[in-house]
């Protein structure tokens, strides 16, 4: 059942993506508000009940809905699975931007690439050299593949196995979700009461993606150059600030022989500044603190894209094995 509401969830976020503003997308950020408005009152413990609230009520309820009509229909319970991995797991949710900056560049329209990608991470890019927004883009196009999929994916997976159907796929988006709002109102909004929020929703994301970043550089590495990769992730993970999008990025520039960081790159994390450091065109300059490789080119992003698709069809051929494994059992 796993994997055909992962395929169905697929095919028909191809078809019919989510658009940019969705009614699921206002729902949530109206309950993770609600939450902070509702349980957090300045003391430190607030901060995690305030999440434990935010993150763990819809994953309970999906997990109690979802055995509740499994129950009653095997054909029900498939197809609201898919139903709800269609809303948290899928490319369209953000490949609107990489390919609408990749089209950009393609015509030559450096402008136009700058401000979606500004408009894509709410960040002032129009400063950024042609070489470094290649390289921003393919870093974010990288962590969004793996928040968006592949850390889906692996929740889902285990808790599925469990008996708990899509409820692991929630459990994830609702906690990256967490992790970004609190970030984004830090950052741009009204700060909310309780400092620690912000550092809670982010430490608690860390450790859920602690095994599935792992993971997906484990894949990356498989379906790309497996030994750069694995020597990109054991010398060049530290070049990040939070080590599970180090690990993502270095396995992958070491998998496609793509350039990543810099000295250009003040990082990927949820808490950097608002604006990019400008960067210098030297590639010599500019490669401190980089990964060995090619600068970023316009088809590395073409490149990246491969190492993910291969990516996803390993990820589901092993599915498909485990679920006639199965069967057979």
């Amino acid at each position: 059942m796993s994997f055909f509401a992962v395929l169905f969830a697929l095919l028909i976020e191809q078809v019919k993506p989510l658009p940019r503003d969705n009614p699921i997308h206002h729902a949530l950020v109206a309950w993770v508000g609600w939450t902070g408005r509702t349980f957090d009152a300045g003391k430190p413990h607030h901060a995690w009940v305030v999440w434990t609230i935010g993150v763990f009520t819809p994953t309970v309820a999906v997990a109690v809905g979802w055995w509740w009509v499994n129950h009653w229909s095997a054909v029900a319970g498939l197809l609201l699975m898919a139903a709800l991995l269609y809303l948290t797991l899928g490319f369209r949710q953000f490949s609107h931007f990489f390919t609408d900056i990749r089209e950009a560049l393609t015509r030559g329209d450096e402008v136009e690439a700058r401000r979606l990608l500004a408009e894509w991470r709410h960040l002032d890019a129009s400063e950024l050299p042609r070489t470094d927004l290649l390289r921003h883009v393919i870093e974010h196009a990288l962590l969004a593949a793996h928040r968006h999929v592949f850390g889906v994916f692996f929740w889902f997976v285990l808790l599925a196995a469990l008996g708990l159907g899509p409820a692991g796929a929630v459990f994830y988006r609702m906690a990256e979700f967490a992790s970004r709002y609190w970030g984004y109102r830090h950052r741009a909004m009204d700060a909310p009461a309780n400092e620690g929020l912000l550092a809670v929703a982010q430490r608690a994301f860390s450790r859920i993606d602690h095994v599935p970043a792992r993971m997906t550089a484990f894949g990356f590495a498989i379906v790309g150059n497996f030994e750069e990769a694995v020597a990109g992730w054991r010398r060049d993970a530290v070049l990040w600030r939070h080590a599970n999008e180090g690990i993502i990025l270095a396995a992958a520039a070491g998998a496609v022989g793509v350039q990543l960081g810099g000295t250009a790159a003040p990082g990927v994390t949820p808490d950097r500044s608002k604006t990019f450091t400008s960067g210098v065109e030297d590639d010599l300059a500019s490669a401190e603190g980089a990964t060995p490789g090619m600068p970023p080119q316009l088809g590395h992003m073409q490149s990246v894209v491969g190492l993910v698709w291969r990516s996803v069809l390993l990820w589901l051929l092993l599915l498909a094995l485990l679920s006639v494994a199965a069967l057979v059992a």
